[in-house]
């Protein structure tokens, strides 16, 4: 049966650790006024009690004490501490060994230990629980007798057998005991009648009387005795549907000496069918009276009831803590499970044999209780042993221990002179408690520390005490406020490089005085003319005023530290041409030494000449170039000096090579030349022709026109023409 309806009993909290840390440092936001203060403000406070310091810089954090000069052994910085007062290990052994008193078992390490708290910082140490094997445990059956357990109560009867049985398994020293319940003895929960509280059952049912609760049987090792007796329950009878149960398990827990419990684990088995009453339902019957918690058996009354089987799982509660207290768990459970917060407190799956381990951390914040000493307990729920641990509070330092009342140094004795400062004595008040709070009033001498009448004491950088500003100590030790109304500084001043006033300089009253040939707000201007000088000896080149050891150019094109580097002069593109093509393509003559010899300006390639610096769009003058290289190929790039003096090349990545002859259209060209030329000189020639037949022909007519010819016939000449007659024609 499972462990979780046996044990009854515990009342889990959940505490919340709210409180965030304040903003900014702690120490300081603490405002302390002597040493424990300065302590109970956090765990990493520190009160330096050097006579030199002022009150309001006496408790900062370590680190910052030490770094403004509070040596190492004029610091209180008291640290808790723990010390294990009982430390018995627990129990190895194995069922059947030899036999031991319940009391020299032990199952949770350590016992007892002591611990010092200083605020804020946390104390922890380790838990050690192992489920002894062969643990004593007693076992206590509570059974409803009620009518509606007729059907159920051989299965009940039975049940109580099996538990004896399985329960020797576990453990040799085992104990049982035996008791039953119905109702309370009152109306209306039962019916009063004479007959009735006789046999309360209807019909032929015998039943046994009602009663609220029997101790039947005290715990026993006599496994007989304990069957028999359950084996003779009869059923009893009730009138309402909730039952008496509560009643019955307040007096099992509270009757020790009857029933017989011993220091060992203890087991309740509640065994019922019904509900239970609640709180107030004995007004029904006339009951007013809450339970008393004593052991009266007979009597009716309430509790609270919780139901635990001996499960695998082990739960650690503590008992009330101080205010200010609180308990931190990790559980470390097996198989390497680690868990933390509320989970930190219980481990599953444990097994008997098995052994688990706690981390618990306690931590307070400030003094509880004035330092008096406080106990709290931690035990795993359902087990009888615990840890006991006994707190004690770091309240003071321990200089405040070689305090001296009523000191001379505190004013003729108005004060206790501890840890370095005065505590005053009631009703005085100043660092040496100097003034009598009754015969200033805190206005009048607040008002004497406003600077200009304003709404600010000191400035918000120091104390008024008595009337007169004290300053606040810085961090740093080099730092400090001072003046009347702590309103100057020496670290506000204006800096330059980073640094304060210059680095030439020192702030005083937030104003830089600045070293011999240094001007300037920040102490940043030189009026060393050395860094201006040129190569030729002259101050910026003759070409410009030294400002702060700066040139400032007067003459446009120079430029350079020194006004000496003319980018757009003539020249300045042959000068850098070999560099360039070195550089940007790996040609030239000086591509064997291009490393060495060109290293000392900043190459930028672009792709294409639209993209190379325009002189309108820099600020600094640009000098745009263009050489030709070995094979006839053009490079474009310009040359300037930027703002920050360095020197500057922007070169079209691509050379600008003529393109090689085209044979086609030449050798189409020439055929064409030739048949065109030929053609004209036919057509020249034709021309001429034409012109020169027409001038041969004109001078042949006009010959013509001017020759006379003779008409006489040629004796030699014959006609061509022969005449025949037709000796027949007639003429017809």
């Amino acid at each position: 049966m499972d462990l979780k309806l046996l044990l009854i009993a515990t009342l889990l909290g959940a505490f919340s650790c709210g409180d965030a840390q304040k903003e900014g440092n702690e120490c300081i936001n603490a405002n302390a006024k002597y040493c424990g203060e300065c302590i109970q403000a956090g765990a990493k406070c520190g009160w330096c009690k050097d006579p030199g310091e002022t009150v309001s810089t006496r408790c900062d954090e370590m680190h910052s004490l030490i770094k403004r000069g509070c040596d190492d052994d004029m610091i209180e910085n008291p640290h808790g501490k723990q010390k294990i007062l009982k430390n018995k290990k627990v129990t190895h052994r194995k069922k059947g060994a030899e036999k031991l008193k319940p009391e020299e078992i032990t199952q949770i390490q350590p016992q007892k230990l002591s611990l010092t708290l200083r605020s804020g910082e946390p104390q922890s140490f380790n838990l050690t629980f192992k489920r002894a094997e062969d643990y004593p445990i007693d076992l206590y059956y509570l059974m409803d007798l009620s009518y509606s357990m007729k059907d159920d109560l051989e299965n009940v009867k039975n049940l109580g057998t099996s538990l004896m049985l399985e329960m020797s398994k576990i453990t040799s020293d085992f104990r049982i005991g035996f008791g039953s319940f119905v109702e309370k003895t009152v109306m209306p929960y039962i019916s009063t009648t004479p007959a009735k509280l006789l046999n309360p059952c209807t019909g032929d049912q015998n039943c046994t009387s009602p009663f609220s609760y029997k101790n039947v049987l005290k715990l026993t090792s006599d496994g007989k005795k304990f069957n028999n007796l359950v084996g003779q329950q009869h059923i009893s009878g009730n009138l309402d549907s909730p039952e008496g149960g509560f009643d019955a398990i307040m007096q099992v827990a509270v009757c020790g000496d009857h029933i017989g419990w011993r220091n060992v684990t203890r087991l309740l088995v509640f065994s019922t069918d019904a509900g239970f009453h609640f709180a107030g339902d004995g007004k029904l019957g006339g009951i007013v009276l809450p339970n008393d918690g004593k052991c009266h058996l007979e009597n009716n009354a309430y509790t609270m009831s919780h139901y635990y089987s001996l499960s695998s799982e082990v739960i650690l509660e503590n008992s009330k803590l101080p205010e200010g207290v609180t308990i931190a768990y990790t559980s470390r459970c097996k198989n390497g499970v680690v868990s933390e917060g509320e989970s930190g407190r219980r481990c599953s799956n444990i097994s008997i044999g098995d052994e688990v381990m706690f981390s618990i951390s306690v931590t307070s914040k400030g003094c509880p209780k004035l330092g008096k000493p406080e106990h709290i307990k931690i035990k795993p729920l359902g087990f009888t042993e615990e840890v006991e641990i006994i707190l004690n509070f770091i309240c003071e330092c321990e200089c405040n221990k070689d305090g001296v009342k009523n000191s001379p140094l505190c004013h003729f004795g108005n004060g206790t002179y501890e840890c370095g400062a005065c505590k005053c004595n009631e009703g005085r008040v100043g660092r040496q408690c100097e003034c009598s709070s009754n015969d200033v009033a805190t206005e009048d001498m607040d008002r004497t520390c406003r600077k200009d009448n304003g709404t600010d004491i000191c400035s918000n950088n120091g104390d008024c005490v008595c009337g007169t500003c004290e300053c606040k100590k810085r961090d740093n030790p080099e730092e400090r406020y001072s003046g009347q109304h702590c309103e100057c500084d020496n670290f506000n001043c204006d800096r330059s490089g980073n640094k304060l006033c210059g680095g030439h300089g020192h702030c005083e009253c937030r104003v830089c005085v600045c070293d011999p040939m240094w001007t300037g707000n920040a102490c940043d201007c030189s009026l060393d003319n050395s860094t201006c000088l040129a190569s030729n000896k002259q101050i910026c080149n003759g070409r410009g005023e030294c400002e702060c050891g700066t040139c400032k150019c007067t003459d446009p094109k120079f430029q350079g530290p020194t006004c000496e580097t003319c980018p757009t002069c003539p020249g300045v593109c042959t000068e850098h041409k070999e560099c360039v093509q070195c550089r940007a393509f790996g040609t030239g003559e000086k591509k064997d030494t291009c490393e060495r010899d060109c290293s000392y300006f900043n190459l930028i390639k672009v792709k294409d000449r639209d993209k190379l610096p325009q002189p309108n769009d820099a600020s600094y003058p640009v000098m745009h170039c263009k050489e030709r290289d070995a094979n006839d190929c053009w490079f474009y790039y310009t040359y300037a000096v930027n703002n920050n003096t360095e020197k500057e090349v922007h070169v079209v990545d691509m050379l600008d090579c003529p393109a090689g002859p085209d044979i086609i259209p030449i050798v189409a060209g020439v055929v064409a030349g030739i048949v065109l030329i030929g053609l004209a000189l036919l057509l020249i020639w034709k021309l001429l022709m034409i012109i020169h037949d027409r001038r041969e022909f004109a001078k042949f007519e006009k010959e013509k026109m001017n020759a006379k010819w003779d008409t006489g016939e040629n004796p030699i000449y014959k006609s061509a023409v022969t005449t025949v007659v037709n000796p027949k024609y007639e003429g017809k």
